[in-house]
């Protein structure tokens, strides 16, 4: 079991986007919370592509990583994940080396396999060609790494292309598969890719250990990385109290819900509205089955959840997302969780921080 000392923790931000709040709005505190997380410690600071969604307004990682790079100092930034499926891995592999090039030794690349979107935005996003045959991803990703590292085997039939910026790199993007099933946790044992396993869902805890253990059992080393390497992310929210920290999470608890239930709310809804808002009581029961893995609590739970989860998983390597609707809250939350792992008392509030320097 990793021990305490041996957590390193990350950000997966999806740019939530609040009930009558603006894209624009989204995307600035991505940036604030970067700079935040940043000074309280955590490693890397990954952002989400969706698309065709009111509640999210991440649909361009490399755009958003530039802008946060270019904001922080040190901090690791990437991609929580872009989805290959969509683009070409020589496009992908030249906006990342390109990102590399302003900012080597700090940029991610997480890839991901499922659509992050709906069938209709899937086809939109190929449009007017095909949408790609998901047989087709491991040669992507085998090309996307050929390319950035430009390393592309001997009479590969792109092998004469250059990858731009050209010249030797200093140094190159980080690689990982992202996922939430066996696929992905295979296809980076086959390539020896980092792997890092989507617990935020809520509802993949149950398997997703075997399924980071079938990837530690399977990995064959590479020219990329001699030895696995898992990461997971946990849905997290924590606060003072047990009761603050449920409040809070009421609105992306019932965001699973009102989506399943094909209910636009424009945008995640403020708590004062979630816990008055009336569900029957299968739809109560689907929410507690779709957010059974979320860690939320006073800072003693949420230190038991993930450690609890380090334990499950094996691996101290654990972003965090929090998805809530007031940014006071979130921030205060992901301050709370470095504390804890920092073993310090809590420091000034960011929002007061970052209200000061103002």
């Amino acid at each position: 079991m990793p021990s305490k000392s041996e957590i390193t923790l990350s950000v997966v931000d999806q740019s939530p986007t609040r009930k009558g709040g603006t894209p624009r709005e989204a995307l600035t505190e991505s940036v604030k919370l970067a700079q935040l997380a940043e000074e309280w410690g955590y490693k890397r600071y990954w952002v989400a592509e969706h698309h065709n969604t009111s509640s999210y307004s991440g649909a361009s990682p490399e755009i958003l990583i530039g802008q946060i790079a270019a904001n922080t100092s040190t901090i690791r930034v990437g991609s929580g994940g872009v989805m290959l499926s969509h683009y070409s891995a020589l496009k992908v592999a030249e906006q990342f080396r390109m990102l590399d090039t302003f900012y080597p030794g700090r940029i991610d690349l997480g890839i991901g396999r499922a659509p992050g979107s709906d069938r209709l935005t899937a086809a939109a996003l190929s449009y007017p060609r095909r949408t790609m045959d998901i047989q087709h991803f491991p040669q992507m990703v085998a090309d996307l790494m050929g390319f950035i590292h430009g390393t592309l085997p001997e009479g590969h039939q792109l092998g004469a292309i250059k990858t731009q910026p050209g010249g030797p790199p200093e140094t190159v993007p980080e690689v990982w598969l992202l996922g939430s099933s066996d696929y992905s946790a295979r296809l980076a044992s086959q390539l020896g890719l980092p792997f890092s396993f989507a617990d935020f869902f809520g509802n993949t805890a149950e398997y997703g250990p075997k399924v980071c253990e079938l990837y530690r059992q399977n990995f064959l080393p590479s020219e990329y990385l001699s030895e696995p390497k898992v990461g997971v992310g946990l849905q997290v929210v924590c606060a003072p109290t047990e009761e603050e920290a449920e409040f809070i999470g009421s609105s992306r608890a019932i965001a699973k819900v009102l989506r399943a239930m094909g209910l636009s709310t424009e945008g995640i809804i403020p708590p004062e509205e979630a816990v008055n808002w009336p569900l029957p009581d299968d739809a109560i029961a689907y929410q507690e089955e779709q957010t059974k893995s979320f860690i939320e609590g006073n800072p003693q739970q949420v230190e038991e959840g993930i450690m609890e989860a380090a334990e499950r998983y094996q691996t101290g390597e654990l972003a965090i997302v929090t998805n809530c609707y007031y940014f006071e809250h979130r921030t205060r939350s992901f301050e709370m969780v470095a504390d804890i792992f920092r073993n310090s008392e809590p420091i000034e509030s960011g929002i007061e921080q970052m209200a000061a320097s103002d």
